[in-house]
């Protein structure tokens, strides 16, 4: 997969900031509201977006999180109870756009948002928030099985984009694999070993990824596998 294939599409964009979450009072930006006209992207984000759990959400390498808006239907019909409120920005997703998901980007491709250059560096790992949010047991651990959670990008240069820019694939490296390829070998009790390495390699790679799956590799190669 490393030939670059020209792709675009226009995101809408949303930002939070740390509210209660309904029902425990727990903090939680999770609940985002779209954007309009100009917004600045800097290193740790979309200005005025905000994250409760510095821990576990944002940073560098969880600058700007996309949520492919094609897989609310999914969702929808697995948890018809609450299919009304699944909709774009409903993951607390910052970017959500139709025609593109895990299987059409890869670890490392390089996007245009207006001035701002952003690259993917790992799929999102779901977590209680979902369900807290949409009061419903199980929606994170369907979207984790499915690889089906979106992905984070990285700020390579910051700066400054309109809502309804095109969001447009300008580089993608050599070598590299989609996010749900890397979803499905994470979660492989006999991975390919070299596949590992390569990605355990990768500069793009989120490095908490790139020291996990180094420490794996290593146990597997010393354990037989």
């Amino acid at each position: 997969m490393s030939d670059v294939q020209l792709a675009s599409v226009t995101p809408r964009v949303f930002a939070g900031r740390v509210q209660p979450m309904p029902g425990d009072g727990r903090p939680t930006a999770i609940f985002k509201q779209p954007l309009h006209g100009e917004i600045e992207i800097t290193p740790l984000g979309i200005v005025g977006d905000h994250q409760a759990d510095l821990k576990h959400h944002g940073g560098l390498e969880k600058a700007v999180h996309f949520y492919a808006s094609d897989r609310y239907a999914l969702l929808a019909q697995r948890f018809p109870d609450v299919a009304g409120a699944l909709g774009p920005g409903a993951m607390g997703e910052n970017l959500s756009a139709a025609g593109v998901d895990e299987n059409d980007v890869c670890i490392g491709d390089v996007f245009a948002l207006g001035q701002a250059r952003l690259q993917i560096c790992q799929p999102r790992t779901p977590c209680w928030k979902i369900d807290a949010r949409h009061g419903i047991d199980g929606m994170a651990a369907f979207i984790e099985q499915r690889g089906i959670a979106g992905w984070y990008y990285r700020v390579l240069v910051p700066g400054r984009a309109e809502v309804g820019e095109a969001l447009t694939l300008i580089a993608r490296p050599p070598g590299t694999i989609s996010v749900a390829a890397f979803s499905a070998l994470r979660d492989q009790t006999r991975p390919d070993l070299a596949v590992l390495q390569r990605l355990a390699e990768m500069p793009a790679l989120a490095a908490d990824w790139r020291r996990r799956l180094g420490t794996r590799l290593a146990w597997l190669r010393e354990h037989g596998r």
